[in-house]
């Protein structure tokens, strides 16, 4: 999708369809709508009369002009009460206008910078990354192509003054916006395809696109580190482990980030097999490999002063001969040595590798995890809310923050002390699974055990990574989520 900004009228402006925004509870139209009320010899109006528009949030109707404008249609969408006029609202309005407009055969849209009490960079982002967001669709193993497609995307400018400010905001949130996108292609691809090697591939190609540096460790270098949880998981695959290492490095940074994201690549639980309902969806337990990807592509363009590496530890976790056995001990890169009560709880081996690489190789100022790592805070949660646990105050508020900025749900959970009771073990220093109540907990602070002093947080996804419907800013599938809360972390 092109995008172009402009200072046209959207009186004047030629498009397939324009989308423009209504507030609910106005006495008359807006002036820009009452614009082209007015070049229609009143006929919008008489339409959104006729149908009641209420104007409520993400609420459409769309009108023909017959020829009394350059643009071919106009969309009208609501915004709901103005003094509750959010970033999210402008999200949501603009991502159900263009999927009306592209429904409608538009291949040209042009789209007024939606909401009024926001400032233009705020409301061009949202606007753009909403539109973006909204028109995603996955096809690439259809031979059937949808040939409904926005290829180009006209924001008009409230007026020339502000012409710059949008310029600024439509172009991140087109970046945020693309970084999502590219996460979610990732976690909508069949583990046939995406694999170990593959996401190592994808990695390097990035840097090489976008002038990151890569290192990819194989398992020989990862033995080499004393990654044994690591390599424990990726026993009983046929596909060779891949350990990830991207690195942004901007000339002066003012702290040191590294993200970690999980990146179990097809999760059949291992020798503690999974349900065939329970395996059906695990196409996505790398949904934090791929978010860290996403954001690791997104960050030369938005340049923030963060030095930001990336890290995964990718394999699969599969049942065979060489699998590990619920009773093994393994031992982490940091020296711990951890029981296996379950194999199926294998996410959290492979990030205890990763965070001590972090803290070993790296020694970040502070660190984010990010996995589907405990269907127990689903349970807590629901499917649209993520987890944080964090034993750092401002880094959790920091997130907290973020997620806000950014739309998506974030709820911190507790860090119980006397919870870690639950993970020993009589024969190594942890087990690596708990009782079942208090199970994203537990989860949380067997990571814990592993970040040290260094500010750290842990992300939970496992409900919102991947959606069974619809949804307003994504389609069913993989969602992409977090990559935008940690792109507003990071250029915070």
């Amino acid at each position: 999708m092109k995008i172009q900004v402009v200072s046209t009228a959207p009186t004047d402006v030629e498009a397939d369809a324009l989308v423009i925004g209504l507030p609910a509870e106005t006495k008359s139209l807006p002036p820009r709508l009452a614009a082209l009320d007015k070049r229609t010899d009143g006929f919008v109006k008489s339409v959104l009369d006729a149908e009641k528009f209420a104007a409520r949030p993400a609420q459409l109707t769309h009108v023909h002009t017959a020829g009394r404008l350059s643009a071919a249609r106009v969309v009208v969408v609501g915004l709901g009460k103005s003094r509750e006029l959010a970033a999210e609202t402008i999200r949501r309005a603009a991502a159900a206008g263009v999927r009306r407009a592209r429904d409608l055969g538009a291949r040209r849209v042009a789209i007024d910078v939606l909401g009024d009490r926001l400032p233009p960079r705020q409301r061009a982002h949202a606007t753009v990354e909403g539109a973006i967001l909204g028109t995603y669709t996955f096809d690439r193993y259809k031979r059937e192509k949808n040939d409904k497609v926005v290829a180009e995307l006209v924001v008009l400018s409230p007026d020339g003054r502000s012409t710059r400010e949008v310029g600024q905001g439509a172009r991140t949130g087109e970046v945020f916006a693309l970084a999502t996108w590219f996460a979610r292609d990732l976690v909508n691809s069949p583990a046939n395809d995406v694999h170990p090697t593959y996401l190592a591939k994808a990695a390097t190609d990035l840097a090489k696109e976008k002038g990151l540096t890569v290192e990819v460790l194989d398992r020989a270098e990862c033995q080499k580190l004393g990654m044994g949880a690591f390599l424990g998981v990726a026993a009983g695959s046929e596909q060779p482990p891949c350990f990830i290492h991207l690195t942004y490095a901007p000339a002066r940074p003012r702290k040191k980030v590294a993200i970690i994201g999980k990146g179990i690549t097809f999760d059949a639980g291992g020798l503690d097999l999974k349900t065939a309902e329970g395996m059906l969806r695990m196409k996505d337990d790398m949904s934090g490999a791929a978010a860290v990807l996403g954001v690791m592509r997104a960050l030369p363009d938005l340049k923030p002063p963060v030095e930001v590496h990336g890290l995964v530890a990718a394999t699969e976790n599969m049942p065979s001969g060489s699998a590990i056995r619920p009773g093994d001990v393994l031992k982490a890169m940091n020296g711990t040595t951890i029981e296996i009560g379950n194999t199926d709880a294998e996410g959290r081996l492979t990030l205890a590798d990763a965070i001590s690489y972090a803290n070993a190789k790296i020694k970040p100022d502070e660190m984010v995890d990010l996995a589907t790592l405990t269907g127990a805070c689903v349970v807590a949660l629901g499917p649209l809310v993520s987890g944080l646990f964090a034993n750092n105050r401002g880094l959790a508020g920091r997130l907290r923050a973020a997620a806000d900025q950014a739309g998506e749900r974030l709820w911190e959970l507790p860090l119980v002390d006397e919870y870690r009771e639950f993970l020993k073990s009589e024969v190594a220093d942890l087990n690596n699974v708990g009782p079942r109540g208090g199970g994203a907990i537990t989860a949380g602070l067997f990571l814990k055990e592993f970040a040290g002093e260094t500010p750290w947080a842990h992300v939970d996804i496992a409900g919102p990574a991947f959606s069974e419907k619809d949804l307003p800013l994504a389609p069913k599938g993989g969602t992409g989520v977090a990559v935008r809360t940690l792109l507003a972390y990071l250029t915070a």
